[in-house]
């Protein structure tokens, strides 16, 4: 059995753009994209773990629990910025095609953002943990945001606006499963 990765968890609880979006991911989106942290290697060398791993000591679900809410914020801003400029007249596909790539990046080191014991009993968290008791639904919640994810990139490495569009509606379509579920509203 392939081992799911958490990233679609991550995108999925953070990308979900529309007007159903959280006070969080809204004031999120008026930072610079250049203010976000790059990927840590601790963050990249859980990337094959399964999601639902136990943490092995208190310091690496600590440094786990950060990782999640670093990634979550930057997903969420990623997804503002694709949404801001697929409404724009005109696009800049230059800027969406990196931003899509930095999303990508980031659903996939969302595999190693949800070992046990890193929910709200180490802090505050917008991680419901619903996610730890459900992990067969959140798994295939995470590996239709990754394809949902996938496809996107791949649109957006093209020309086709409206392709685009359509993409990034399933896209937040699978964020949003995840987020009614998942999710708690924080405000920051």
């Amino acid at each position: 059995m392939r081992i799911v990765s958490v990233a679609a968890v991550a995108a999925c609880l953070a990308a979900c753009g529309g007007p159903q979006t959280s006070q969080a991911n809204n004031s999120a989106a008026n930072i610079s994209n250049d203010a976000r942290p790059a990927p840590t290697a601790s963050a990249s060398a859980v990337t094959n773990a399964s999601i639902f791993d136990p943490a092995p000591s208190k310091d690496e679900a600590m440094r786990i629990h950060h990782d999640r809410h670093e990634g979550m914020e930057a997903i969420g801003k990623d997804n503002k910025i694709i949404k801001q400029e697929l409404n724009a007249s005109v696009p800049n596909l230059d800027l969406m095609r990196s931003t899509a790539a930095k999303m990508s990046t980031l659903s996939e080191q969302a595999s190693g953002w949800f070992h046990a014991g890193t929910g709200q009993e180490l802090g505050k968290s917008g991680a419901k943990p619903e996610i730890w008791q459900n992990q067969a639904d959140v798994a295939a919640k995470l590996s239709d945001f990754q394809k949902a994810m996938k496809a996107f990139s791949q649109t957006a490495n093209g020309s086709d606006v409206g392709a685009m569009k359509s993409q990034f509606a399933n896209l937040a379509g699978t964020c949003k499963a995840c987020h009614d579920k998942y999710r708690m509203e924080m405000h920051h």
